[in-house]
C-alpha cells in the first residue's frame, strides 16, 4: 500500500491530463494488494527447494498453468503491438503472430509429452540430455546466460515500454517512475512466492486484465466520437482496415503479411512463447504440470484462449484510434507532455484508453498493470532458472545446498529486473523490438523441431545456429541491409542460418552413442529418424530398446491442423459477428464446432499413448 499511496500523489503533484478519481485509486490500490498478498501467502513454500521455487514440485494442474500461459503473453506491450500492426497494415497485418499458432498447436499435440518425460528442470537442460561433450555443456551454459538474461533483459524492456507509455498517458508519470513502481511491487511477490507466486497471480491477474480490457472496449466503441460498433466498421477510416486476409492481387502486401508468416516463419522462427517445439516459459509450464495429460490439455488451452478468445478487444481499440487519432501527429497534439521519442502508433492504445470513466479508468488501469506485471514477473522466474540450475549449479557450485539456490535465484530475479528496467529508458517502440526479436531467431526453429526426430543433430548444431542467426541479425540491422524490407531480411536470415547448421551437422560427429540410447529410451519419440541408433545399439545387445514406432506421429499432425482450423475459425467467426456478417459467422462457428468434435473422437489415442 506503500507504493500505492506514493504512486498517487506523485501523479496528483503534476497537471496531468488524467484525472483519476478516489474510486480509480482504491481499484488499482486494490489490485496491488491482492496480488502482494498472494505472493506472502505462498512464501513459506517457494523458499523450501530450488524446485519448488522454479517449478512448485511439478504437481501443477493444467487449467492453472494455461492460464498462467495466456495471462504472460497477455503482456502491456502486446494490445500496443497490435494496434500499431492494425493503424498500419490493418486485421490482416496480425498474421504476423496468428502464423504462431502452428507451432503451438505443433507443440499441443507432438512435443508437450516428450518435455514432460524428459523430467528436466529447465529446457537448457535439455543439451546435456541430448547431446554429448564439451560443446553440450558449453552450450547449456552459454545459453542461461544468453537466454535467461540478455535476451530475456530485452524482452523485460520491450514489456516495460508499454508501462511507460501506458503511465505518461493515463497517470502522468514520468518512464523512471513508472518503471520504479511497477519493478519493485512485481519483484516483491516474486522474490517471496516463487514459481506458484507467479502463476497464482496469473490467474488473479488475467481474469481482471480481460474483463478491463471487454469493458473498455465496449465502452470506446460506444463513444459519441465512434458511434456504436456500426458506425466503427463503416467508417471511411476503419472500412480498408478490416479484411482478414490481405489484398491477394497485391503482392507487395501479400508476402509479407500472409505468405511469408504462413509459409515459412512460424516453423523456421524462435520467438518467446511461440518457439517452435517449445520451450522457454511454456516449456517451464509443461515440465511442472502433474503428469503429460496436464501438459498437453494447458498448452491446448492457452493457444485457444491467446488466438481465439483474447485478440478482438485490442482490434477494437485499434479500429476505433483511426477515427479519433487518424494520424500519429494527432496523438501528439492530444498529449503534448509526452516525450516525442514515444509517439508512435502503438501510443494511440494508450491515448483511446483515456475515454474512459471513473471507475472503469481505474479497472482498466489495474488490468494494464496485471497484464505487464504477470509477464515481467514469469520472465523472472524464468530467467533466474536459468541462472541458477544452468549456470551457477551447474558450472559455478554443483554442490550448493537448496536454501542457497533459492538465494542464487532470489538475487539474480533482482538484478534482472533491475537490467531490464535500465534498458527500457532506451527503446521506442514495441514492432521494432518484436521485428529485432525475429530476426536474431530466423532460422534456428526447424533445428529445435528436428533435434527430437533426427539423431543427427548435434551441440554443434545448435552452437553454429545460434552464432550465425545473432551475427546475420546484426548485419540485417546495419547501413548494408538498409533498402532491404522487413520480410527480405527475415528470409534472408532463415536461409543463411539454415545452411550453416544443416552443413555443420553432416561435418560433424553425431552425439555420443550411449547419450542417444538413454535419450530415446526415456523420451519415446518417434523412431523415424533414429534407425541408426537402434540399430547400432542392438547389435551391440541392447535388446531393451524399441524398435517400434512411438507414439502416432501422422495422428498428432492430423489433430495439429484440426485445432489450427477450429482456432482460426472461431476468431474469425467472433470477427463476423462483430463486422455484423452473420451467415459468415455461423458458416465460420458451424466447422470451429464439428472440427472440435471430430478432434474429440481421436482425443483419447493421442493423450493417452
Amino acid at each position: 500500500m506503500f507504493l500505492f499511496v506514493v504512486f498517487k500523489i506523485s501523479a496528483k503533484s503534476k497537471q496531468n491530463l488524467m484525472q483519476l478519481s478516489i474510486l480509480d485509486w482504491s481499484v488499482i490500490g486494490m489490485f496491488f494488494t491482492i496480488t502482494l498478498a498472494i505472493g506472502i501467502f505462498l512464501s513459506g513454500k517457494a523458499g523450501k527447494s530450488s524446485e519448488e521455487f522454479f517449478l512448485g514440485s511439478r504437481k501443477m494442474p493444467w487449467w492453472l498453468l494455461g492460464v498462467s500461459m495466456v495471462a504472460t503473453t497477455f503482456s502491456a506491450d502486446t494490445p500496443n503491438l497490435v494496434t500499431d500492426i492494425v493503424r498500419n497494415n490493418g486485421v490482416s497485418g496480425n498474421w504476423a503472430w496468428w502464423a504462431f499458432l502452428l507451432t503451438g498447436m505443433l507443440t499441443v499435440f507432438v512435443y508437450a509429452k516428450l518435455w514432460r518425460r524428459s523430467g528436466i528442470t529447465t529446457d537448457l537442460e535439455f543439451y546435456e540430455l541430448r547431446y554429448s561433450g564439451k560443446e553440450a555443456g558449453f552450450l547449456r551454459g552459454f545459453r542461461a546466460i544468453y537466454l535467461g538474461v540478455f535476451f530475456n533483459v530485452v524482452i523485460m524492456a520491450t514489456v516495460l515500454l508499454a508501462g511507460i507509455k501506458i503511465g505518461g498517458i493515463l497517470l502522468g508519470t514520468s518512464a523512471i517512475e513508472t518503471i520504479v513502481y511497477v519493478s519493485v511491487i512485481t519483484v516483491l511477490y516474486s522474490l517471496i512466492g516463487g514459481f506458484k507466486g507467479v502463476i497464482y497471480t496469473d490467474f488473479f491477474q488475467f481474469i481482471l486484465a480481460m474483463i478491463g480490457m471487454i469493458w473498455a472496449a465496449v465502452h470506446i466503441v460506444n463513444l459519441p466520437e465512434i458511434g456504436g460498433l456500426e458506425a466503427l466498421i463503416t467508417h471511411p477510416n476503419v472500412q480498408p482496415k478490416l479484411n482478414f486476409l490481405p489484398d491477394l492481387n497485391n503482392m507487395e502486401v501479400l508476402v509479407p503479411l500472409l505468405i511469408i508468416p504462413l509459409a515459412v516463419q512460424w516453423w523456421s522462427v524462435w520467438y518467446p512463447g511461440a518457439e517452435p517445439g517449445g520451450g522457454g516459459y511454456i516449456a517451464q509450464r509443461m515440465l511442472s504440470a502433474k503428469d503429460e495429460k496436464n501438459a498437453i490439455m494447458a498448452t491446448l488451452f492457452f493457444n485457444v484462449a491467446h488466438y481465439a478468445l483474447r485478440p478482438w478487444p485490442w482490434i477494437l481499440i485499434a479500429l476505433a484510434s483511426m477515427i479519433v487519432f487518424p494520424n500519429v501527429a494527432d496523438i501528439g497534439t492530444k498529449f503534448p507532455g509526452i516525450d516525442p521519442n514515444f509517439v508512435k502508433d502503438d501510443l494511440a492504445f494508450s491515448a483511446m484508453l483515456s475515454y474512459l470513466p471513473t471507475g472503469l479508468l481505474g479497472l482498466v488501469v489495474a488490468a494494464l498493470i496485471a497484464a505487464l506485471m504477470s509477464t515481467l514477473s514469469t520472465h523472472l522466474n524464468w530467467g533466474s532458472s536459468y541462472v541458477v540450475n544452468d549456470f551457477y549449479q551447474r558450472f559455478v557450485k554443483p554442490t550448493a545446498s537448496e536454501q542457497e539456490l533459492v538465494l542464487v535465484g532470489r538475487v539474480s530475479t533482482l538484478i534482472l529486473m533491475v537490467l531490464g528496467a535500465i534498458l527500457a529508458l532506451y527503446l521506442t517502440s514495441a514492432k521494432a523490438s518484436f521485428d529485432i526479436m525475429l530476426q536474431i531467431g530466423a532460422g534456428t526453429g526447424l533445428l529445435f523441431i528436428l533435434r527430437w526426430f533426427w539423431w543427427r543433430i548435434n551441440a554443434t548444431s545448435e552452437i553454429v545456429a545460434m552464432v550465425v542467426s545473432f551475427v546475420v541479425a546484426l548485419m540485417m540491422q546495419s547501413n548494408m541491409a538498409a533498402s532491404l524490407a522487413s520480410h527480405e531480411k527475415l528470409v534472408i536470415g532463415i536461409l543463411i542460418t539454415t545452411i550453416c547448421w544443416v552443413s555443420a551437422t553432416l561435418l560433424t560427429k553425431p552425439a555420443d552413442q550411449k547419450v542417444l540410447v538413454n535419450f530415446y529410451k526415456l523420451i519415446r519419440p518417434h523412431n523415424y529418424g533414429w534407425q541408426p541408433v537402434i540399430q547400432k545399439a542392438i547389435s551391440e545387445g541392447d535388446h531393451d530398446i524399441q524398435t517400434s514406432g512411438q507414439g502416432r506421429l501422422s495422428s498428432e499432425i492430423l489433430m495439429m491442423v484440426m485445432g489450427c482450423i477450429v482456432v482460426y475459425a472461431l476468431l474469425f467467426g467472433m470477427g463476423y459477428l462483430l463486422y455484423g456478417q452473420y451467415l459468415f459467422a455461423m458458416l465460420a462457428l458451424i466447422i470451429s464446432g464439428v472440427v472440435g468434435l471430430v478432434m474429440n473422437r481421436i482425443w483419447s489415442s493421442i493423450v493417452d499413448h
